[in-house]
């Protein structure tokens, strides 16, 4: 579906589902001993339209994700840049271009020579692009993300690229009906963070959690939960 194609939104129906989320999400927090404004709700609105993206933000929401770079610019030349915009698919080194300087972060960086191809659109635009490393913690063939093993190296290569910054690390394990089956690979990510960390390089985000396991992402030690469906409904066909 292209962001101009036209579909049925119900406003009253995605605010509602946006104040469900925030409850829950800030019950989790509550839950893990943590502040809700430490955990930010980027709201994945992946094939939804523009008008989608719209109500959501009339409901209180502040960022909003997408997987496609035509999507997101096409939705955010329609929505405004008031809304903080996250990358958060994987993102083709051709594409650097469409999302360089025009997000706040992106989450899916797993190769040195994507950084930086951002690095240098971004330093064109004046700007420094903060980044995540994408860490495949579930060893998924079909997952982008660096094995575990891996991160220390792209991390120490990632930092020294010009025009990007370091914000932590993101991962998407495989999908569990149960979210306890998935608590292992949001600890693994944790411990790895803090593993890299460095005064001058804190790797303060972790992007990890969706619609249906963000509670346990965020006992987890989470910032950045990528929620769609639980927001916007089911999405429209491709």
């Amino acid at each position: 579906m292209s962001a101009g194609a036209e579909v049925a939104v119900d406003a009253g129906a995605i605010a509602a589902r946006w104040r469900a989320v925030r409850v829950a999400v800030d019950a989790a927090c509550v839950a893990a001993g943590r502040a809700p404004a430490e955990v930010t709700i980027v709201a994945v609105s992946k094939r939804h339209p523009a008008a989608a993206v719209d109500a959501v933000v009339a409901a209180g929401a502040t960022d909003v994700g997408e997987n496609y770079a035509q999507e997101l610019v096409a939705k955010r030349a329609a929505v405004g840049a008031a809304v903080r915009w996250h990358f958060i698919g994987r993102l083709q080194r051709n594409k650097a271009r469409l999302v360089a300087g025009q997000v706040a972060l992106v989450h899916a960086v797993d190769a040195v020579d994507l950084a930086e191809e951002l690095g240098r659109r971004a330093r064109a635009a004046g700007a420094i692009q903060p980044i995540l490393a994408a860490v495949n913690v579930g060893g998924e063939a079909q997952k982008s993300g660096v094995a575990a093993a891996e991160a220390p190296a792209l991390i120490a290569a990632l930092r020294a690229v010009d025009g990007v910054r370091l914000d932590g690390l993101m991962t998407m394990p495989p999908p569990a009906d149960d979210p306890e089956v998935v608590r292992p690979a949001f600890r693994a990510l944790r411990r790895l963070r803090d593993e890299l960390a460095t005064a001058a390089s804190p790797l303060p985000h972790l992007s990890m959690g969706m619609s249906g396991d963000f509670a346990v992402a965020i006992a987890e030690g989470a910032t950045l939960v990528r929620i769609g469906t639980a927001i916007f409904g089911e999405r429209p066909p491709a």
